[in-house]
C-alpha cells in the first residue's frame, strides 16, 4: 500500500535507530531533546536508484563533517552509516527510495550548553518519486522571489547541512505555496542570487551555464555533479556572483538537488525562461549517470 498521504510518524516499516532497528512508529525521541531545542541536528537527504544509493559515502562524510562543525561527533564511521543506510533500504524492501540519515544531541543536559548529551543516528527511508508536482515540473517551475536571505557566512555553519539553517527555507516555502508559487529563490546577504529553498540554482545564456558561488550556502552533492556532467559534455560553467537583475538575459533555468534531482524553472517572478536544449540536456544525462549502470545500459 503506498504511505503517500500518510502522516510520517504512522507509517510501516523500520527505522534504524542508533545501531537496531525499530519498528516505524516506536522510532520517537524525547520532548526535551537539545536537538529539538537548540538546532542540534544535522541530516542528509540521498536517492537509492535500483538499490544503489547515490554517493553514499559523500553523503555521510558530509553528515559527519556537518556534525563536527556543530561541535559533536557520530558515534559511527563512514563506512558503518554507509552499510547501515543499505540495510534499512533492503530492511524496508524498498529500491528505488529517498534515503534520510539525522543525527542530533540527546536529553542529558537542557540548555545551550550541552557537552554530555548523547548523540543519537538514526535511518529512514520512503518512497519519494518527485519532491514537485510532475505536471509543474515539465512545464518549468514557477518561482517567487523570498524576503528572507542567505546569512553572512560569519554568523553561520554554512557548510553544514544542519536543520536550523532551514528555518528561512521553510517559512520562504510557504509564503511562495500560498502566492500560488511552486518555490522561492533567495538571495544572499549580499544581494546576489544564492539558491532555492531545498536546491541550488543554474541559469543558461549563450549556451554557457551560470551558477552561484556557493560561498554562504550549501554546495550541493547534486550541484556538484551535474556540472561534472556538463563539463564532460563540453558544456562550459561559470562559477560567479550573480545579480538579480541579470535574470533578464538568461534564457534557460533549472534547479538541482536529491529531492529536486534536475528540474526545469520557466519563471522566477516576472523574469521567464523557455527550458530547452541545455536544461533537457542534462536532465537526461543525470538519469542516466544515477541509475545503475546495468540498468542505464
Amino acid at each position: 500500500m503506498s504511505a503517500q498521504g500518510v502522516p510520517f510518524d504512522q507509517r510501516d516499516g523500520w527505522i534504524w535507530y542508533d545501531g537496531v532497528f525499530v519498528p516505524w512508529a516506536d522510532a520517537k525521541l524525547h520532548v526535551l531533546s537539545h536537538g529539538l531545542h537548540y538546532g542540534s541536528t544535522v541530516f542528509e537527504g540521498e536517492r537509492a536508484y535500483g538499490g544503489t544509493i547515490f554517493k553514499s559515502a559523500e553523503h555521510s562524510e558530509r553528515l559527519r563533517l556537518s556534525a563536527e562543525m556543530l561541535d559533536f561527533t557520530i558515534p559511527y564511521t563512514i563506512g558503518e552509516i554507509d552499510a547501515a543506510k543499505k540495510a534499512t533500504l533492503e530492511k524496508n524492501n524498498l529500491v528505488d527510495a529517498y534515503i534520510r540519515p539525522v543525527a542530533w544531541r540527546g536529553s542529558e543536559m537542557m540548555g545551550v550548553a550541552a557537552q554530555k548529551n548523547t548523540i543519537h543516528l538514526a535511518i529512514g527511508v520512503w518512497e519519494w518519486p518527485s519532491y514537485f508536482d510532475p505536471e509543474q515540473r515539465q512545464k518549468g517551475l514557477r518561482l517567487d522571489l523570498s524576503e528572507w536571505r542567505r546569512p553572512d557566512p560569519a554568523t553561520i555553519p554554512c557548510k553544514a547541512k544542519a536543520a536550523g539553517l532551514y528555518m528561512i527555507c521553510t517559512i520562504s516555502k510557504h509564503r511562495a505555496e500560498r502566492r500560488g508559487f511552486a518555490d522561492a529563490l533567495m538571495l544572499d546577504y549580499r544581494g546576489y542570487v544564492a539558491e532555492c529553498t531545498g536546491a541550488n540554482v543554474f541559469f543558461v545564456k549563450d549556451g554557457v551555464i551560470h551558477t552561484p558561488t556557493p560561498d554562504c550556502f550549501l554546495d550541493g552533492l547534486t550541484r556538484r555533479t551535474v556540472i561534472d556532467i556538463a563539463r564532460r559534455h563540453g558544456i562550459e560553467v561559470v562559477e560567479r556572483h550573480i545579480k538579480p537583475e541579470e535574470l533578464a538575459s538568461f534564457s534557460e533555468c533549472f534547479i538541482t538537488g536529491t529531492a529536486a534531482e534536475v528540474t526545469p524553472v520557466g519563471s522566477i517572478a516576472d523574469w521567464h525562461f523557455a527550458p530547452s536544449g541545455i536544461t533537457h540536456q542534462l536532465m537526461d544525462s543525470y538519469t542516466a549517470e544515477v541509475r545503475p549502470k546495468q540498468q542505464a545500459a
